[in-house]
Order: C-alpha cells, then sequence, then structure tokens
C-alpha cells in the first residue's frame, strides 16, 4: 500500500486546493504563519541547486510559467539563493542531489525521514531562516528525481493550472494572492511502481495531427506528453509503435525522456527496446537466431544508459503469434535476453533492473501450459481488449520479487470491433476493474493503451489517479465524487456537480455498445416492447440538453475545454445513436406504411450531415489546433476492421397512396400490428404499478388529412389528446396519444375498457385495454409485479446483511447499463459461503402466479480472474432452494470462454435460472455474492410476462421506500 503521510488533520483537504485528491498546502488568501509566494505583480524565486537533475530545473521552470499564467506575474528560476531578500522562494530539490536540501536536512531545519529512500515521495513545509537573508520559504523535497519534479507539479496544479492545461486548452484559475500555510505535507509512495499509457492504434486521427504538426513523431512532440505524464503523476510510456520508430525518427527523444523522467517500455510485440518496424526479417527465433540476437543486443545498447523498463520475450510479426514458438522455446528466448541485460548493463544480478512480460493472447496459453519465468520478472496480464482483466496474481504469485501488473484498454483495434473513435469509457467499470487489479496485488505496473490520447483525457485521468494514490479509491462509490472532484479542477465548482452527473449518465448509455457495433443485425434495441428504441434516444436527447445548458453557462475559454471533454462525445456520440436508432423506427414504420417512415428517413440523412458539422466544429477549435483528430471512421463497420469511409445506414422511403381502409392507421405499444388491415391489438394491461405510460400512435398512411376522436367506454379512462388532426405531408403525421386512469372509480379485480378510434373518414378502430385494479398490502416495501415482470435496479435493495466475517455487498453508482451495481466488498475478503457471507435482499409482491418463474441476472462480461476461485453469485427465492451460479464460463488463458463476444458487444453477459412456483402475495428474493469481484448489474423475475429487448423490462414500481 502506498503511504500518503500528512503531519496535520484531514482538514488539508480544503476546497481551495484545485488537486484533485491532493492535500492542499496552499490557499488564496493570508493565512496565519502563511507565506506569501505570489500574485499580481509578484512572483517567487525557485530555488533548484545546479547539481541537481535537469528534469526538476525544467519542472521548476515550468512551474514559474505557471505562476505568470496563473497571477499574470511569472516567477523565476535560480540556482544559488544569492539576493532572495525581497522575493518570495521556493527551495525545491533532490535527496542526495541537493546541496541547499542536504544542508537543510543535516543543520536539522528539515526532517525528511520519513520519505528517504522511498519512491518518487516528497515533502513540502515552510522551513524558517533556511539560508542567509531568506525569513521563510517553502521547502519542496523529493526522496528521487520524480519524487521533486511530483512535488513541483502539486503546486502547479494547486494554484490553479490543470495538467490538461495544453492537451484539452483548461484556462488556468486567474488568483491574485497565494500563500503557502504552514503545514507539512509528505506524499508517496505511489500505489503503482511503474503507472503509464501506450499511444497505440494512433492512426489515422493522431499520425495525421502528428504529421500537421511535427512532421513526424519527434522530440518536439514527446516533449508534450512527458509534461502531460508527469502533470498527471505518471512515469511510464510506450510509444507509438503503428509506423514510429520512437529511438530512431529522433535520436533526441530518448535522452529527452532520460531528462524529463520518463520511464520508457515497450508494447508487448516489441521486446527489449526495439520498435515494431525495426524488426528484422525473417522474424523468427528457429530461422533467425543470429538476427534476432544482434537486434534484441542493439537495443540493449541503445537504450542502457536511460531508465528503461525491458520488454522481454516475444510474440509472431505483426502482433500475432508465432508458429515457431512454444513455452520451453520463449523460456529460453527470455533467458537469452536476461544474460545480454547483465553483460549489457554490467550487472550480475536483475533484481534491480525492470523487467516485464506480457502475458497477452496466445502467450497466455505458454503459462497455462506451466512456464516457469524467472521470478525477477514483472508479469504483466492483460485484459481482454474491451476493459475485462482476464487474470491476476492466485497466492502462488503473490511473493514473486518481480511482482504483478495489468495491460489495460480505452482503444483496440480487433475482434469484435474496433473502438478508437472517442470515448467509449465507463469509469465506474474501470474502478471495479483495477481496484480488483490492485486488492489482488497486481502492483508494479499499470499500462493502458489510450490509442489518439486526446479524446480520452477524462479515463486516463482517472486511471493514473488510482494509480497514483488507491486509497482515494477504497469505496465502491468512489468515482462520482472523483468526477466532481476533476470537473471542479477543469470547469470550476459551479458546474461540478452537473457535468459530474453528464459524464456518470454519458457511461451508462456507452458501455450498452460501442458506436462501432450499433449496426450490427439484428438492431440492438426493439422498436416495439417497452418503447425501447425511443426511449433510448429520448436519454440521450436529454442528456446532450442539460450538457449544453451548462456548457452556454461557462465562460468563453472555459467552453473550449468543455466541449473537447464533455460536449463533443455527448453530441457527436449522441448523433450516431440517432442515425442508427432512427434507421431501425424507418424500416419497423415502413412495414406499417407510416408516413413518418419518410420523416424518419430525412431525420437519419439530417443527422449523418450534423455529424460532419460537429466534426468540422471540433477541428476548428482555436484556429485549428486539433485538427484531424476526429478524423476515424465510425459509421458503416461491417467486420472488425474499419471501414473505409463513413457509410450512412440504409433508409427506405414509401409511397403516399393511402389503403382503402382510409388515411389513419393505429398502432399500440408491444405490437408490430398497424390496422385497419391487421388485427386490431390488444393494449397490454394496466395497473396502479405499470411503470410506463401506455399509449397509442394515431398515424397518417397516406397524403391527405383526416380529423380523429378518441373514446372510452369507461369514463375513469382518459386518453390525451382526445382528438385531433393527422395531416401528411403539411403537417402532423403522427400523434401520440397517453392514456391515465382514475384508480379511485375503477371497480376491484380485472375489467376491460374499449377505446373507440373514429377518424372522419375511413374505418374505425376499437382497441381493448385489460385493466387491473389491484393493491398490495400497506405494509409492503419492495418491487411490485406488473404484466408478469419484476426489473430490478440493485441499489434499490430492500435490505442487506452482512457477512459474519464482515464483507459487505456495496452499490457501485451509475454502473452497467441502466443504473448501478452490487459487489462484495472488501477485495480481501475472500470466498463466502452462502451460511456466512453477506446478501442483498430484494422483496417483491405478485400478482401472476407462475409453475416456472426465472430470473435473469446482468452481469458485466467479467473474466475469473483466479480460475481455482471463479466469479460465484447465488439466489433463492424466499426460503426455498438455493441455487449457486458460477456466471464466466471457465477459460484458457490465451483464449475467450463461451459467449465472450456476446457479452462483450453487448455490454453484459445474462445468465437465466429457473425459480420454480410462484404464487401470488409477498417474496424475497435473496442474492449472495461469494467471490471477490463478482458483480451484478440487473435482476428481472419472469412470471410470464417479459417481452424480447436489449435492456429488459424499465423498472417495476417500489413502494414503501
Amino acid at each position: 500500500m502506498a503511504l500518503f503521510s500528512f503531519f496535520v488533520s484531514l482538514c488539508l483537504l480544503l476546497p481551495s486546493s484545485l488537486a484533485i485528491y491532493q492535500p492542499a498546502s496552499l490557499t488564496f488568501s493570508s493565512t496565519e504563519g502563511g507565506l506569501r509566494l505570489g500574485g499580481t505583480g509578484s512572483g517567487p524565486t525557485i530555488v533548484i541547486d545546479g547539481q541537481d537533475w535537469s528534469g526538476v530545473t525544467r519542472a521548476g521552470n515550468d512551474l514559474a510559467s505557471d505562476f505568470g499564467l496563473v497571477t499574470g506575474t511569472k516567477g523565476k528560476v535560480v540556482t544559488a539563493p544569492i539576493g532572495l531578500s525581497n522575493t518570495p522562494v521556493i527551495i525545491a530539490g533532490t535527496i542526495g542531489k541537493s546541496l541547499l536540501i542536504d544542508g537543510l536536512i543535516s543543520s536539522g531545519k528539515l526532517d525528511v525521514s520519513v520519505i528517504k529512500g522511498k519512491w518518487e515521495s516528497f515533502s513540502s513545509q515552510l522551513v524558517s531562516n533556511p539560508v542567509e537573508g531568506v525569513p521563510s520559504a517553502l521547502v519542496l523535497a523529493g526522496s528521487d528525481k520524480r519524487g521533486t519534479i511530483f512535488a513541483l507539479y502539486d503546486i502547479s496544479e494547486q494554484i490553479g493550472v490543470s495538467p490538461w492545461y495544453w492537451w484539452a486548452d483548461v484556462p488556468p484559475k486567474k488568483k491574485t494572492e497565494i500563500y503557502a500555510m504552514n503545514i507539512k505535507k509528505t506524499q508517496g509512495p505511489p500505489s503503482v511502481k511503474y503507472r503509464g499509457i501506450f499511444l497505440n492504434d494512433e492512426a489515422p486521427a493522431l499520425s495525421n495531427w502528428v504529421n500537421a504538426n511535427y512532421g513526424k513523431y519527434d522530440s518536439r512532440f514527446y516533449a508534450k506528453v512527458f509534461e502531460l505524464l508527469l502533470r498527471l503523476r505518471a512515469n511510464y510510456l510506450w510509444p507509438a509503435m503503428w509506423s514510429a520508430k520512437f529511438y530512431v525518427d529522433d535520436t533526441k527523444s530518448g535522452p529527452l525522456a532520460d531528462e524529463y523522467g520518463i520511464v520508457m517500455g515497450t508494447s508487448h510485440t516489441e521486446p527489449l527496446a526495439r520498435a515494431d518496424k525495426e524488426k528484422v526479417k525473417p522474424w523468427d527465433w528457429k530461422s533467425n537466431q543470429s538476427g534476432l540476437k544482434k537486434y534484441m543486443q542493439d537495443g540493449i545498447s541503445r537504450a542502457k544508459n536511460w531508465e528503461t523498463l525491458w520488454t522481454m520475450g516475444m510474440r509472431g510479426d505483426g502482433d500475432t503469434s508465432s508458429p515457431t514458438l512454444d513455452a520451453s522455446t520463449l523460456l529460453s528466448v527470455i533467458q537469452y535476453q536476461q544474460s545480454i541485460l547483465k553483460s549489457g548493463l554490467g550487472v550480475s544480478d536483475l533484481s534491480n533492473v525492470p523487467q516485464m512480460w506480457c502475458v497477452y493472447k496466445e502467450v497466455g496459453g505458454y503459462y497455462q501450459k506451466g512456464m516457469d519465468i524467472p521470478k525477477d520478472i514483472t508479469i504483466l496480464w492483460s485484459d481482454d481488449n474491451s476493459g475485462n482483466v482476464q487474470r491476476l496474481p492466485v497466492p502462488s504469485e503473490v511473493s514473486r520479487p518481480g511482482n504483478a501488473g495489468v495491460y489495460y484498454h480505452f482503444d483496440y483495434v480487433g475482434d469484435p470491433r474496433n473502438y478508437k473513435w472517442i470515448n467509449t469509457i465507463q469509469l465506474s467499470k474501470t474502478w471495479q476493474q483495477m481496484y480488483l487489479t490492485h486488492q489482488k496485488n497486481a502492483t508494479q505496473i499499470w499500462i493502458v493503451n489510450v490509442g489518439d490520447l486526446k479524446p480520452l483525457e477524462i479515463p486516463i485521468s482517472h486511471f493514473l489517479d488510482m494509480a497514483y494514490d488507491i486509497s482515494k479509491f477504497s469505496t465502491a462509490d468512489s468515482t462520482d465524487p472523483w468526477l466532481k472532484a476533476w470537473a471542479s479542477r477543469e470547469f470550476g465548482a459551479e458546474v461540478a456537480d452537473t457535468t459530474a452527473e453528464a459524464m456518470a449518465t454519458y457511461g451508462k448509455l456507452i458501455i450498452r455498445r460501442k458506436y462501432e457495433l450499433l449496426n450490427m443485425s439484428p438492431f440492438m434495441l426493439s422498436t416495439v416492447n417497452y418503447d425501447e428504441a425511443e426511449n433510448v434516444l429520448s436519454e440521450w436527447d436529454a442528456l446532450l440538453k442539460e450538457t449544453q445548458k451548462v456548457y452556454d453557462s461557462l465562460d468563453s475559454t472555459t467552453q473550449i475545454p468543455f466541449f473537447e471533454m464533455v460536449l463533443h462525445p455527448i453530441m457527436a456520440g449522441g448523433i450516431v445513436q440517432r442515425v442508427y436508432i432512427n434507421a431501425a423506427r424507418n424500416a419497423a414504420y415502413a412495414k406499417q406504411k407510416r408516413m413518418s417512415t419518410n420523416v424518419l428517413a430525412a431525420d437519419v440523412k439530417a443527422a449523418y450531415a450534423q455529424d460532419s458539422v460537429v466534426q468540422k466544429r471540433y477541428h476548428s477549435l482555436l484556429n485549428g489546433k486539433w485538427n484531424h483528430m476526429m478524423d476515424q471512421i465510425h459509421f458503416g463497420y461491417n467486420n472488425w476492421q474499419d471501414p473505409s469511409s463513413n457509410t450512412m445506414p440504409s433508409v427506405q422511403t414509401i409511397g403516399t397512396t393511402a389503403p382503402s381502409t382510409g388515411i389513419m392507421g393505429v398502432s399500440v405499444q408491444n405490437s408490430a400490428a398497424s390496422t385497419p388491415g391487421d388485427a386490431a391489438p390488444a393494449l397490454s394491461a394496466i395497473d396502479p404499478y405499470t411503470p410506463e405510460n401506455r399509449t397509442i400512435d394515431i398515424y397518417a398512411r397516406g397524403s391527405g388529412t383526416v380529423d380523429f376522436t378518441v373514446t372510452p367506454n369507461a369514463a375513469y379512462i382518459r386518453v390525451t389528446p382526445s382528438s385531433g388532426t393527422i395531416t401528411y405531408p403539411s403537417g402532423t403525421s403522427d400523434i401520440r396519444a397517453t392514456i391515465s386512469v382514475d384508480w379511485s372509480a375503477v371497480p376491484s379485480g380485472s375489467s376491460k375498457v374499449d377505446i373507440a378510434i373514429k377518424p372522419s373518414k375511413g374505418n374505425a378502430v376499437t382497441l381493448s385495454l385489460p385493466v387491473n385494479n389491484l393493491a398490495v398490502p400497506s405494509d409492503f416495501k419492495g418491487y411490485v409485479e406488473s404484466n408478469g415482470a419484476i426489473a430490478m435496479e440493485m441499489r434499490h435493495f430492500t435490505s442487506r446483511t452482512p457477512g459474519s466475517n464482515g464483507a459487505n455487498v456495496d452499490v457501485i453508482p451509475n454502473y452497467g447499463r441502466t443504473d448501478s451495481g452490487l459487489t462484495l466488498m472488501p477485495i480481501t475478503a475472500g470466498t463466502q459461503t452462502t451460511s456466512t457471507g453477506p446478501k442483498a435482499q430484494y422483496a417483491f409482491y405478485a400478482f401472476s402466479s407462475s409453475s416456472s418463474a426465472k430470473v435473469s441476472v446482468y452481469v458485466p462480461p467479467s473474466f475469473n480472474v483466479n480460475p481455482s476461485s471463479p466469479l460465484k453469485y447465488a439466489i433463492s427465492l424466499d426460503d426455498g432452494p438455493i441455487t449457486t451460479v458460477n456466471p464466466t464460463p471457465s477459460s484458457t488463458l490465451g483464449s475467450m470462454p463461451s459467449g465472450w463476444s456476446e457479452s462483450v458487444i453487448n455490454g453484459a453477459r445474462i445468465v437465466t435460472s429457473t425459480l420454480g412456483k410462484v404464487e401470488p402475495g409477498k417474496h424475497v428474493l435473496n442474492l449472495w455474492l461469494l467471490e471477490p469481484g463478482t458483480v451484478v448489474h440487473r435482476l428481472v423475475v419472469d412470471l410470464g410476462g417479459v417481452k424480447s429487448s436489449y435492456l429488459g423490462p424499465p423498472e417495476s414500481s417500489k413502494v414503501g421506500y
């Protein structure tokens, strides 16, 4: 665990601090015992010993400039504390590299015992009379190079300079006064030792942008990336590799990374600091061993003087498996690599030389067969490329000296389809997977594939903040508070709540299916049952409306980053959703001969055209600063790979000749029928607990105009509107009438009401509405069945009981496709039993009886990270038999479990169990989560009335809450 010691109380986490979850050591008004560091007309002098690391001096110069961005007056960096009596002073330095810091330690003025010898740690405090002529100074002492650099950037973030000030154009927060408080702050080491990103799948967007601005992936480009990483308290990078060669394209890049303080690595397919595009041919250990050995030796020779995390092993050429490698041969490769590392680095022991072996794709099969990897090498486990970690350390692996880590994905090229356009990451899912990763002791390396970098600012920040200090993310509800803190830093506290809510909602909407998968057949959303397609479109429209309000409330400079990170993904993503949803509705309406078929065809074309408008808006920001960043194709996929161009889904138009029955057509919820013509459908039954409105669509099926009236034969039924006019093409072609009920006047029990719809010309239609006036007991608390279905969201349990060992089932807000998740906490609780483990209870009241009731349990497409202790839950009805379920099929490393593709595409795996006989009355559904890492995000009980849909029935009504 990371050690974050603060010699002050929790009041350090003051609202004045603009740094996310970093304890405040600064304030923006005069404070007792404090030191004014800068403000209007003055900036600090930052003293950094000339013998310190050059990266520390560079970060000091960034801090000096940052004061200018915030106050209008820059600071300055000097190497000696001379002539400083009339200026605020910051002394920054690295223990053992700075004579100033070491002198303060030896004189007893500075105590660094808590951080000395620790990894990337620092202390910050005011010191009286640190040097002659300086009555007080803020002293930043780092345990090592990056410890000092992080201390300097900690000040930058606190005064109001976001790490994303350049990459996302977040404006500095202006201040007139900046004071250091008279406290001691000690921070570090980080929770994960090596924390970084992988620039991958970087064409066309990032590569086009780099070529336009730098000509190639050169040191000027990487300087911007290095600075961003350090400001985000990261330290590790896998550079772009599709068409780039980091060390070759610009010979300045390697030494510059080391100067900045960035640990360089290479991807799972690029051994020993060599780029994929440098590979020798043939890339085969069996037939070209001499060529490959020289290739690897040259990589060590080139990077040996710089801080490098060495990638071990090898795979086939082009990110594929090698036909001539097996577990034994690969182990021989690694043994050779370790031998040349020793000779190349001049060491006899590699225990202090960071190395990693990535268990990716087919490599997992080698490990599964018993490959005994040297214990000083970090095993880098991988997710499935879609955010689901496949394997984590099991008890026998926890004590390995090389430890373990995870290679994660926010972007991917491959099966089932590429996803690399814009942000499609649900942060609550990232929390669940990465918190599990940490608690399972994979803490040496966290590296995430971020594609083009630019569209993934939010998930990158979240991932790296977790890696830096996991203690701030130790509860299942930690994601939303982080989002609020992030929004406050970037856009201001006034809009933090609404911005956080918008992005949490966006996460639920996009986890349902990524944009590139929306055109898969059959279309995911039902255009018939539960008004699902229209409701989802309404969710996107409502989200855009609220987000636009926030955008409109901001000043013009803050609108730019808000557009880039929040409004654009919601606006652009909503357009893609609208195109596909309305294309599906267009096809459904064509079968009903609705004239609105043609209206929807026009809407799809207009929305598709709007996609280009929004892209151009993004590209025109700041005189084209980010031109090309949205070049990625995102319409028209028909396999895993990008299509050659965006293609609008097909739509159809229909003729305007009305049928012989007249212009008016009628349809109802949960039926595709159109009458007159089809048999008049019965409306789905309504009762006091029906969660959705009952509606009737009245529409034109040809050119012309017709008036209509809607008349129920019972006074307690009201239809709004009760009359109207439909016209095509020059007027309103569709009118939706909503049914309401005066339940106080409805006879008890079940009855039927006829609703007559009479046109001024043409055939009339009579619909039948079943009405069930039912009531639950007054003391009942829980869900109520309607029409044979009970849909439950996880946070609305009736009760929960902790386990005997203190374990509990905790809610993950804004998790999954509709509302929330439930997971077992703490992770360290281990495997549970139904007799002693925690459980949640979901009470429901049934009006129907069923001899074969079923429950569908919605779970994420997770993996059994410990094959010997697979994910597991148990479920029972009332006091009936308990059914224990392993929701994820077993699989071997290097292969996916059955149903994986479907579950990843759908963002859920749905597992159905039999409950048996259910009689009318009160019932309790009991749910146990028996293995850490198990998450459930929805329960649907089917008493015979659940209809086919993608998301399932809307949440059932609740009483007593």
